[in-house]
């Protein structure tokens, strides 16, 4: 019997690719095994209590409040237990890319599971040095030539003498592949005390593991098929801005060249959000062109920016955008899928919502951001701070001017920050069942408090963590809810444009109201019962709206607050090719074909799943 609901027709595929681990005697874990290995785990992190433990894990097990999708995978593992691998949680980071250490901050989180969200407007990038020197790859080593007992777990390089070659020996860890890539761009900016203008490099890449082995500690197989690729792709780039800064889309392809060597290990589909200047048109067009169609019909991507598709891109707009900009914006979107913007002074406002707690407050900033700049702005806040009795120094003024970095689904705002998440699947709970939903939310802000438990162990983030603790409660099947609670009359209006027409209008718009009112205080409750308890700061953002794609289809529930497309519709999921499941996908019927990851050296998309190109298919 399925742990599933009969409306979830792709819950069992979604739940045994993404969240069920293999356990010790081979086999998968069920639903309930998963989720328990998950709650006891966030339990312990969080030292709750009897009662918020058997609340939270009541609540996970119908289905109704679940974690955060990197949570469900991670916790409950010895990997999850150290420090170094906190991240392993988060969906939601963002980091300003203001040193070269951020580069490989950047794989870092990647190799985790973390959604990467980077700020790359000028001001930010302009703080990096420039590229001194040329990076000439001399030669490499077949990846996995070394036994395992003799494979060395960090990496490390030095200078053959005489020839002068730096040989790096790239580790067979997630360390091992960051600490490589940032060695690499090390180099490109600064040398070495004798070695610098011209550096020869060779890769030894035999430590490195080969395709197909486990991963023991994280899960999942192994797969370097891209890493050399990256590195190559990455040196050349570097090479091609010497004697100057790098561009905003030269440092985002520098993450993004990694990011796709970590798809190629199958740990995870990559999620990242890059913004750029208001003005730099460049960044804006950057993925113009990125996928082409012959006379033939035949799809070619562009593989000089093939691993930009790795990100979505956003400017961001200091001021008031002009109606044609937005209208502009909004075209862009709707035929590329590209060209967001965002508008910095309301994202700054809403992080700040401790200091700028009363609509005229909040106003001022605004007034005063749009029409006399950030400058004045930042003063008013400082102003703000001082009339409630805060203080806080120069770094935090400037961290809370900045807390407009974007995590890859758009919906928290910080800087340098790490969200925890959880979820609530209204779908699953009845509209005239308050005590149930209340019980939802409050334990969906339990989930979230408890992982602000955790200390990171890179100082950016765990400063950010201490001064700005950011959780995001939020919910799926919002459509299916109050089609449920309020009938075909509501749907009709709703599909109608939710027409202002009187009462019928006034009557929906306070019921819907009233729900998500009821939702806030539950989950406000629950964040802050805990903080107060644990003599935590209590985060001035709570609640959060998610796209909620992959764990709404455990539900069948319809996604965020979205309806559903129609009343049948084709569900496409991403799967390694080496996943088991393909093959009973196959057998039952299921269409596969190769995932767009899959391309020729010029470009072209494959078509044939057995070709040894493809890594990654579609069904």
């Amino acid at each position: 019997m399925s742990d599933f609901r009969a409306s979830a027709p792709s819950a069992e595929t979604v739940f045994l690719r993404t969240y069920s681990r293999r356990k010790a005697d081979g086999s998968r874990e069920n639903f309930q095994e998963a989720m328990l290995r998950t709650t006891n785990d966030i339990a312990e992190i969080g030292k709750y209590t009897d009662e918020e433990r058997a609340l939270v894990q009541e609540q996970a097990l119908a289905q109704r409040a679940f974690p955060s999708g990197r949570a469900f995978w991670v916790a409950g593992t010895e990997w999850g237990k150290k420090p170094e691998n906190f991240s392993g949680y988060y969906n939601c980071t963002s980091t300003h890319m203001v040193d070269l250490d951020a580069f490989g901050l950047m794989v870092d989180l990647a190799m985790q599971g973390s959604g990467t969200g980077a700020v790359l407007e000028q001001d930010v990038i302009n703080l990096l040095p420039e590229v001194k020197n040329n990076i000439e790859i001399v030669g490499s080593s077949d990846v996995g030539t070394k036994p395992k007992d003799k494979r060395q777990e960090f990496t490390s390089y030095e200078s053959l003498l005489p020839s002068g070659v730096v040989q790096v020996r790239v580790g067979d860890s997630r360390q091992g592949w960051r600490d490589a890539y940032q060695l690499l761009i090390n180099l490109a900016f600064n040398g070495l005390p004798r070695n610098s203008g011209h550096i020869r490099v060779f890769l030894d890449l035999s430590n490195v593991r080969p395709s197909g082995e486990r991963l023991k500690g994280f899960g999942g197989t192994a797969n370097p098929i891209k890493l050399e690729q990256a590195f190559r792709k990455a040196v050349d780039l570097l090479n091609s801005a010497k004697g100057r800064k790098i561009t905003s889309v030269e440092a985002c392809l520098l993450i993004d060249e990694a990011a796709t060597a970590i798809v190629a290990g199958n740990i995870r589909r990559s999620a990242g959000m890059r913004q750029f200047s208001e003005t730099d048109l460049d960044a804006a067009n950057a993925k113009d062109g990125l996928y082409m169609q012959d006379e033939e019909g035949n799809w070619k991507v562009d593989p000089k920016k093939e691993a930009l598709r790795m990100a979505n891109h956003t400017r961001c707009y200091h001021h008031i955008p002009e109606y044609q900009e937005i209208e502009d914006a909004v075209r862009k979107q709707f035929y590329s899928g590209e060209g967001a913007i965002q508008y910095v002074p309301e994202a700054v406002a809403r992080s700040n919502a401790d200091l700028l707690s009363r609509p005229v407050l909040k106003e001022n900033f605004l007034q005063a951001y749009t029409e006399l700049g950030r400058e004045t702005a930042m003063e008013l806040l400082a102003v703000a701070a001082e009339h409630v009795g805060y203080n806080m120094d120069e770094r935090e003024l400037q961290h809370r001017m900045d807390r407009y970095g974007l995590n890859p689904c758009g919906e928290i705002l910080g800087r340098d920050f790490h969200c925890n998440l959880a979820e609530v699947h209204l779908n699953t709970i009845d509209p005239s069942d308050h005590d149930s939903q209340d019980k939802a939310f409050y334990a969906a802000g339990l989930q979230v408090a408890a992982l602000l438990q955790h200390r990171f162990v890179h100082e950016r983030y765990q400063y950010s963590r201490e001064i700005d603790p950011i959780v995001g409660v939020s919910f799926t099947g919002l459509f299916d809810f109050f089609v449920h609670s309020m009938g075909s009359e509501w749907l009709s209006w709703m599909m109608d444009g939710r027409p202002e027409d009187g009462r019928r209008a006034k009557m929906f718009k306070q019921i819907e109201e009233a729900y998500l009112k009821r939702w806030r205080v539950a989950a406000h409750r629950g964040v802050k019962s805990y903080c107060e308890t644990h003599g935590l700061r209590v985060p001035n953002r709570i609640t959060t709206v998610q796209p909620a794609g992959t764990k709404s289809l455990l539900t069948g529930a319809s996604s965020g607050w979205h309806p559903p497309k129609a009343a049948r519709f084709i569900r496409r999921i991403t799967l390694g090719k080496a996943d088991p499941l393909v093959p009973a996908l196959l057998e039952y019927g299921y269409n596969v074909i190769p995932a767009q990851s899959a391309r020729d050296d010029e470009g072209n998309l494959l078509d044939d799943i057995n070709d040894e190109r493809v890594h990654e298919v579609l069904v």
